[in-house]
This record gives structure tokens, sequence and C-alpha cells, in this order.
């Protein structure tokens, strides 16, 4: 028999416990597409007595966490304890440093930190490997690295946070607004008792930082991302959207424009039977055209035990089988560092939400600054009269720059009509 492909553990949360029980319940077709075992030699987490509902009686348990990096005899490192700093960081780099293997789904170590982390990868001769860290089940790393290499790829759009996509399709079905979904996310364990990560659009910004890295051969730089979450949708945007023809989705896009590259993650419309407009609830789906292909969608569940705990295992067969790739399909010393697009100078369609007083001038006045703004107005909706009170209006334009829309709102908001801020959302034609 083959030498055993050796790891250790770190975490035995519910990615954690998924990765032992697939290597225990498939060993042997797991072993069979490594061309060896795979064994796990030792384990680390904070609590060593919890039930996590698998047999770990059989593996060495390490009380300080970060000593697995020099555990002897092992070949790779499992990270699934997340974090861009601590524990999970420290492991990782003393890992690599150790010429071990790492296996981590940490999206947000890997955005912050994943160009030093490649080039300790390649300079230690070790592998970082991570296509959990993005889209769950989804093997949209795979898929770049290796599917499409050959292609120049010209633009990513990914639905890449469940949790969004499950409170903007139950805001859809149900009319319900946007704290008494998030609540119900939150009883359904969709989303987290403290959700800001997932609802203001950080989780999902982490992994388009990695998919924009990888398909243009850039340092991942999170920095330069442009963010916005859903916290401000409400069910009027939802039904004006749906009766315009859209769906909003949390998007994030990565394309090349104007020999530059744009990385934006916001809430857009996109229309209803786009590839995108037909993703709902949990999952999480990922486009991506390169200058050969245009390839079909990549969808499937962004998260749980099975869909992560898969991702991590398939790694781990890869490595045992001596599949060796840099961390971001090219060496580390190849990344560029990219030029930013402007978020404020390209070019799309909109779609404005105002809250105004219904009284005589109002929509001159708007329509007054939209004008000196260069912006024509596509359509324009405001039903029923409530003489005084507040009422929403809504708006859709023809293509027009970024800075010239928010320059309008700004404007707009001065108003004395205007009781809340505009909301802008981007409609994008896929």
């Amino acid at each position: 028999m083959s030498q055993p492909f050796r790891i250790g553990i770190a975490g035995l949360g519910t990615v954690g416990a998924g990765v032992v029980k697939i290597l225990q319940k498939n060993a042997e077709s797991i072993e069979k597409r490594a061309g060896r075992p795979i064994e796990i030699v030792a384990v680390s987490a904070r609590n060593k007595s919890r039930d996590r509902g698998v047999d770990l009686s059989s593996y060495d348990w390490v009380d300080h966490t970060p000593d697995l990096a020099a555990y002897e005899g092992i070949d790779a490192i499992v990270e699934v304890i997340g974090g861009s700093e601590g524990t999970a960081a420290d492991l990782v780099r003393a890992s690599l440093k150790n010429a071990r293997h790492v296996v981590t789904a940490n999206k947000a170590l890997l955005a912050h930190d994943g160009y030093e982390l490649a080039q300790l990868a390649d300079e230690k001769g070790a592998c970082l490997m991570y296509e959990a860290a993005v889209a769950g089940g989804v093997p949209i790393i795979k898929a770049l690295r290796e599917g499409l290499a050959a292609n120049e790829i010209k633009s990513i759009y990914g639905i890449l946070n469940g949790t969004c996509n499950y409170i903007l399709t139950t805001m859809r079905q149900t009319g319900r607004d946007f704290n008494d979904v998030l609540k119900e996310a939150q009883a359904a364990g969709y989303a987290e008792a403290d959700p800001a990560f997932d609802i203001d659009g950080i989780d999902a910004a982490h992994k388009l930082c990695i998919l924009a890295a990888i398909a243009f051969g850039v340092k991942p730089d999170f920095d330069s991302l442009t963010i916005e979450g859903i916290r401000h949708i409400n069910s009027t945007d939802i039904a004006y959207a749906t009766e315009f023809g859209y769906r909003i989705k949390l998007l994030g896009v990565a394309r090349r424009e104007n020999g530059k590259i744009l990385q934006v993650m916001e809430p857009c419309l996109v229309p209803i039977e786009s590839p995108m407009g037909i993703i709902d609830d949990v999952y999480n789906a990922v486009y991506v055209e390169g200058d050969f292909v245009e390839t079909p969608l990549f969808t499937g569940k962004g998260a749980g035990q099975g869909p992560t705990a898969s991702s991590v295992v398939a790694d781990l067969i890869d490595l045992a089988r001596g599949h060796r790739l840099p961390a971001f399909g090219i060496p580390a010393k190849e990344l560029k560092d990219a030029v930013w697009a402007d978020p404020g100078e390209t070019v799309n369609s909109y779609y404005l939400r105002l809250m105004v007083i219904d009284r005589a001038g109002v929509i001159a006045d708007v329509s007054a600054i939209l004008r000196d703004q260069n912006i024509s107005i596509e359509g324009l909706v405001q039903r029923g009269r409530a003489p005084g009170q507040p009422v929403p209006v809504i708006i859709t334009t023809h293509e027009t720059r970024h800075a010239d829309m928010a320059a309008a709102c700004d404007l707009i908001e001065k108003l004395d009509c205007c009781v809340e801020k505009p909301r802008l959302m981007v409609i994008e034609e896929l």
C-alpha cells in the first residue's frame, strides 16, 4: 500500500467535523481517487470535551493549536478555524514556513494576506489550497485555476453570500421587510446573531477579492474593493424591481474596463430570467466570461457542513496524488499590482428610490437636478396621492456615470421635500 497522506485538522466546528465525517465515511473511495489513504493524525480545537458527532478517539489531541504546524509526520494542515488574525493566521504562516501544505476555508485571511502567504508557499515549496473559501461546494477556484486557464478572463459576476440571497428571496416571496426576514434567517440558522459580516457585504467581498486575484493575475487587494450591503433594501424596492422585470441581488462584479479592473460588491437589479436572476434562497452562483469561452453558470449551496467540507477534502485528494499549483494560479512573483478602476467613472443604468412629500413641484425639482447632472430619465413611477405625506418615487435612468448619479443624489437629499436618503442601485443587464 502507498504511504498514507497524513493530516492535522485545526478547528472542529461545523466544517472541521464535516471533514472528519467525510474522511471516515468515504475512506475507501477517497483512497482510490487519491492513490493512497488520507489519514488524520492529530486534531485541535478549543473544547476537547464537546460532542461533535464524530469519533475522534483514534487521533492525537493537540491542546495548543499552533503546535500542529510542527507536528511530527504531518504532510498537510487543514485550517478551519477562521479569521484574518490570531490562531488561524499564526497556524497557516507557521505551517507554510515548515514546508507543510495548507488547506483552508479562511476567505478573510486570503483576502487580506493572500499575497504574502502565496509568496511564502512558493518559497518553501508548499501548497496553499482553498477551494472551500469561496462558494462552499461550488468548485469555482479549480475552474478558474485549471479549467479556464487557457483564457484571458473578461469578467466575473457572483452571488457569493447565501444569507443575503435567502433574505432577498424571502422578502420577494412574502412581501415582508428586511428586519423581519433577518430575524427569521437568524432563527433558521442562516444568519449569525451578529449578521453584519454577511448583510454588510464583507463576507462576499472577501470571496470576490480572491476570485479577482486568480482571474486577472493580480495581488489580492481587499482595501480597493467598493462594498455596500443590503440593509437599506425594503419591500418597496423588491416590489418595483419585480414590476420592472428585475430581481435584486447582492452581486459581486470583477471585470476589465478600459485597461483597468473594476471590483465592486453591491446590491444590483438583474433581469429576472438572467443567470443571476434565477438563483434563489441560500444558493451561490458565479458566472465567468473568458475570451475563448463563455461558461455556463457555476451554482450550488455556498455554505454548510457538507458542501464546505467536501471542498476541503477535494483539495486534500489533489495534494495526496501530487497535484501542485501556485496559490493564485501563477507564481506569486508574477502577480501584479492591479490598476483599479474608479467606480465613479463607470457607466450604468440606475434604479433610484426617493421618499418625498407629496406636493406640487417636487417632480420638477428632482427632474431639474437630474437634467443638470446630464442624467436621462428612462422611467418614473409615483402612484396614488397623499397630499402633504411622504410617498415613494421610483426613477430608472439611461446609462450615465456613477459620479453624476452620486452628485444628483446628494443634491436631491438636500431638497426640503426629501424625507430620507435617496437609495441608488445599479441595473446590470446580464
